[in-house]
């Protein structure tokens, strides 16, 4: 049977005269406790999965339609998209959320008419826990709610994320969206509040 590291260190000590084995000894034995310590220390510190099951949402299992016909209409870079997903989260760990049916405010904020889109389009909606920036945000929205295809791209399905601002407080959002047909769209990131207004519209008639 093939010796342990501390049986082949045991008998190497062994072949030392007495008053080294003395001295060196104790020594060996605190190293491998040392190593020990470090293994478990280490194994502690790696980084938690950023795929959490609390978070996932399965595009595949949300509604595949078109944009619904009538007004207000939800435009994405002027293409018409349904409003299939909303994920909004805290900032700062002293920051709550409204109830999730009591959401309207929020979202116009975001973007003005968007609380009448999604009473319309009646999109998933979740609430997340707090978040610290929102690139960080977006990078966990992407990699929880993967798109199809390229990201999107290549699909009708597209993502915008982000930072946006209700009543000076900072809340980060993210929207999934469905087109009627195949786009290059994708995913979008919103890394200042005034910038959903660049790429989002609420169309009226």
């Amino acid at each position: 049977m093939e010796k342990s590291l501390l049986d082949k260190l045991t008998d190497a000590l062994r072949g030392l005269p007495g008053d080294w084995l003395r001295y060196l000894w104790p020594a060996a034995v605190g190293a491998i406790l040392l190593w020990v310590v470090w293994r478990l220390v280490r194994r502690r510190k790696r980084p938690q999965p950023l795929l959490l099951p609390e978070l996932k949402i399965e595009v595949a299992a949300l509604p595949d339609v078109a944009p619904p016909p009538g007004l207000p209409a939800l435009e994405l870079y002027n293409l018409p998209v349904r409003l299939a997903a909303i994920v909004v989260a805290p900032v700062g760990v002293d920051r709550e959320l409204p109830p999730v049916d009591e959401l309207g405010p929020l979202l116009d904020a975001v973007l003005p008419g968007l609380d009448k889109v999604a009473a319309l389009h009646r999109p998933l909606v979740r609430c997340w826990p707090h978040q610290v920036s929102a690139r960080g945000f977006a990078h966990l929205f992407f990699a929880n709610v993967r798109l199809p295809g390229d990201w999107g791209k290549g699909t009708p399905w597209s993502s915008v994320a982000g930072l946006a601002k209700v009543a000076g407080e900072p809340v980060m959002v993210g929207l999934v969206l469905r087109a009627a047909s195949s786009n290059s769209l994708g995913q979008t990131v919103i890394d200042a509040e005034n910038k959903w207004l660049a790429c989002l519209r609420v169309r009226w008639g």
